[in-house]
């Protein structure tokens, strides 16, 4: 049986993540250190101690989130004494959590990807003015439904689109505010169990982030990405990659465009994937997987007792 790990995107941070990996490993210091010198800020103070307010900025949040998986990453490679390509056959982030896979895999240095993420957070906070985006989560309903509700409730000149198919009746519609509060008005006329406004600072995932994906296009193409050590299964294809130079184009791709998790798990799960295994803050993406196949075994390694299970089931 195949194992993959997976990375969680935004919306995973809270106060007080990392503490106890940083109190409990020098491996987690270590990182945590690097990054914020990497950035030229206490994030690390920041993830440890709030404020929350400025922790849930878009330029922090994404950095923070691909700090914890990379820490757990380190611990488990030095206290097993292993690579994580002896215990995983294949990666995959969602959105953001893209960046720490290709960290995690060595494609992309960790101060290398410190510095994207920050940019790419500020660039995709930039992109929109302030409350003339919004995203919808939108439960029940699927994804042919979706598309019918969009074309519905789309006004005129304006973006509304699809931008995380994430499970099964459980998909993201970003876009501009008017029209994405049009398709909560219409949403149980499409088979939609529950609309969700999502409590996000820009419409992700989208066109309307067509200035960011310019910004991020000249910042990705300036790093060497070296080769992974694990392929990736990326958020725009659903298909496993290798070739560096297409990692970038999907990645730039990825600004703007679907998340399709669904198709990606999928994909795992017919490449021989039978465990997930969610690294970093959270379970968001252990509920999704769950939800998309009951045969994959799902769960996460967030904190120390997660770390010192897994190593104990090697």
């Amino acid at each position: 049986m195949k194992r993959a790990f997976v990375f969680p995107g935004q919306g995973s941070q809270a106060v007080g993540m990392g503490k106890d990996l940083n109190k409990a490993f020098i491996e987690a210091k270590e990182v945590f250190q690097e990054i914020d010198d990497a950035i030229s800020l206490s994030l690390s103070k920041l993830m440890f101690e709030g404020p929350d307010s400025e922790l849930m900025l878009t330029e922090n949040a994404q950095v923070a989130i691909m700090a914890v998986s990379i820490a757990a990453i380190r611990i488990i490679e030095r206290q097993g004494n292993l690579k994580i390509s002896e215990v995983a056959d294949f990666v995959a982030g969602h959105s953001l959590g893209e960046y720490s896979a290709l960290a995690a895999s060595r494609s992309i240095p960790l101060s290398e990807t410190a510095s994207l993420l920050r940019k790419r957070g500020k660039s995709m906070q930039n992109a929109v003015p302030l409350g003339e985006g919004a995203m919808v989560a939108l439960i029940g309903s699927s994804f042919e439904d979706v598309q019918a509700l969009i074309g519905q409730s789309k006004l005129k000149g304006e973006i509304c689109s699809i931008a995380n198919d994430n499970a099964p009746g459980q998909l993201v519609v970003s876009g501009n505010k008017k029209s994405v509060l049009n398709t909560i008005d219409k949403s149980k006329d499409f088979g939609v169990k529950k609309a969700v406004l999502l409590a996000v600072s820009a419409p992700f995932h989208c066109s309307l982030m067509e200035p960011a994906k310019n910004v991020m296009k000249d910042e990705i193409e300036k790093v060497k990405f070296y080769n992974l050590e694990l392929p990736i299964v990326t958020n725009i294809s659903a298909q496993q990659e290798e070739d560096t130079d297409k990692i970038k184009q999907l990645l730039i791709e990825q600004i703007t465009g679907m998340v399709r998790w669904r198709e990606s798990i999928t994909n795992l799960y017919h490449n021989g994937v039978g465990e997930i295994i969610e690294i970093g803050a959270g379970k968001v993406l252990s509920g999704l997987n769950k939800r998309i196949n009951k045969e994959i075994t799902s769960r996460n390694i967030e904190n120390v007792q997660d770390i010192d299970n897994f190593l104990e089931s090697l």
